[in-house]
């Protein structure tokens, strides 16, 4: 009998990074088709930093 393998689902994503991929290449280095300062820039606006959430910024006052 042979083994049928199953089809690995993707995830669901935010519309905003659908098609993004990112991988460890053999030397530990972190690879991604999506440019960094993009993904930065994405998670900056959609992620809550819970260490900045009780700071007191001087430039706000």
């Amino acid at each position: 009998m042979s083994k049928k393998k199953k089809e690995e689902e993707k995830p669901k994503v935010h519309p905003d990074l659908q098609g993004f991929d990112i991988n460890i290449n053999p030397f530990g280095e972190i690879t991604s088709n999506m440019d960094i300062d993009k993904l930065n820039e994405f998670l900056n606006k959609n992620v809550d930093d819970k260490k900045l959430r009780d700071r007191e910024d001087p430039q706000e006052q």
